[in-house]
């Protein structure tokens, strides 16, 4: 599908961006693995999640929709699950791959989990190391780095691992096989990933302690179901906050976006650049906090980005390429590698598919040198399968001179089904064209 998009005179609304993709995996996984019926409102529908979905059915959990953004997880506890019949397909979803790594791990039998192509490129052995030294049984190509995987679990001993870096997805696949021991197991970060498991877990009910970047917990305790409202994606607002920076005639206000502190670098990072952001908090919800962002035009300037920052916004990475590319000044993005193993090349693919529109951007190891410059240029451009590169270009596409095409724009239901609508809500001239 192609998105082919023409710059609006003014950009100015409400949105409520769909539900946060970290939270809906985690609420549909832990849901599973409690004693009950879990209830989630919110729920992302978009491919990933729904990945997650279909293979905790093909493990034996009686689940209902999502409708109308429900979905109800009737759990039988931590030794509830049953043999699959068949492959386990977790799409295009990493984290629906290496979270139920963790589970499946813990389970007295055989399973096997594959995904899309672009999935079966991805790096799992960060996954599948650590497990395999907790007692799992784990094959794979390239020694168990590459899907498929084949597992067979069955009693864990519980772990003290390190990360090498810092990543969400593999402490949570530690801390889901650390309920199936009958010990700790403690995880420590080299800096600070997002904290959702631990939100989640403990509220569910699991003796879990976090002791700065070190998290502790001990397995076999039955976890109660949860009723969840999902806040909105920050890593969906993204694309609609850098837009309303960089629009000359912009009033965007987010609706209840998730404002989890381990969720929110893009934020701190957009108002170091100069973005006129306003922070109205609201309730909390699912334990996490939430509220509205209001965003207004704005000038932006270059900066450093790295470090502790990076976990932080690492799938924003690609939007604020976008913002860099217009702001005063050099942007520096660095220590975030990670993105070479993301859902394309994101370093290389980013800074090709900007440079087609006039940006000023060049790829390095481990991230971009920007030098912003004053105007983008519509251009025919490439998602490369790669949801959060086809949002960002289209974002290129609301601030550049002439029509934007983004091809390859089907990938964007993964993680935002609602994007050309909400493009739509805000007045954006915006066509869906086959290719």
């Amino acid at each position: 599908m192609r998105l082919i998009i023409q710059p609006p005179p003014s950009l100015e609304g409400n949105i409520q961006p769909p539900g946060d993709k970290s939270i809906s995996h985690r609420a549909a996984i832990i849901g599973a693995l409690a004693e009950g019926t879990t209830v989630i409102d919110g729920f992302l529908a978009g491919a990933d999640c729904l990945s997650t979905l279909n293979c905790l059915r093909a493990l034996g959990v009686d689940i209902a929709g999502p409708d109308g953004g429900r979905v109800v997880v009737r759990g039988g506890g931590l030794d509830s699950l049953k043999e699959p019949e068949t492959v386990l397909d977790a799409g295009n979803s990493g984290t629906t791959m290496r979270l139920l790594l963790g589970v499946l791990a813990g389970q007295p039998f055989y399973s096997v989990i594959n995904g899309d192509e672009s999935l079966r490129r991805r790096p799992m052995g960060r996954v599948t190391g650590p497990l395999r030294s907790m007692g799992a049984a784990i094959w794979g190509r390239q020694n168990g780095e590459l899907a498929p995987l084949s597992v067979r679990g069955g009693k864990l001993e519980p772990l003290a691992y390190t990360l090498p870096v810092a990543s969400a997805q593999v402490k949570s696949a530690l801390l889901l096989a650390g309920l199936f021991t009958s010990g700790e197991t403690i995880v420590t970060e080299p800096c600070r990933s997002r904290d959702h498991s631990e939100r989640m877990l403990r509220a569910a009910g699991a003796d879990l302690r976090v002791e700065g970047l070190r998290v502790r917990i001990r397995g076999r305790k039955p976890l109660k179901p949860l009723t969840i409202n999902v806040p909105g994606d920050i890593s969906a607002a993204a694309f609609f906050l850098v837009a309303g920076c960089l629009h000359p005639r912009a009033a965007l206000t987010l609706e209840k976006v998730n404002l989890n502190p381990t969720r929110t670098g893009i934020i701190d990072v957009l108002k170091a650049m100069g973005a006129p952001l306003e922070i109205i908090p609201g309730e909390e919800t699912a334990g996490e906090p939430a509220g509205s962002i209001r965003v207004t035009s704005g000038r932006l300037h270059g900066l450093e980005v790295g470090g502790a920052m990076i976990p932080r916004l690492i799938d924003e990475i690609p939007v604020l390429a976008v913002a860099a590319a217009l702001a005063e000044g050099e942007t520096l993005i660095r220590d975030a590698a990670e993105l070479k193993v993301k859902e394309s090349d994101r370093i290389a693919m980013v800074a090709g598919e900007l440079a087609r529109m006039g940006a000023e951007i060049y790829a390095r190891p481990d991230g971009f040198r920007i030098k912003g410059v004053r105007r983008l240029r519509g251009a025919v451009v490439d998602s490369h399968g790669d949801h959060r590169l086809a949002m960002a270009l289209a974002m290129a596409g609301l601030v550049a001179e002439g029509t934007t095409e983004v091809r390859g724009a089907e990938c964007i239901a993964i993680s935002y089904p609602g994007f050309t609508a909400d493009l739509a809500r805000l007045g954006v001239m915006v066509k869906e064209e086959d290719d």
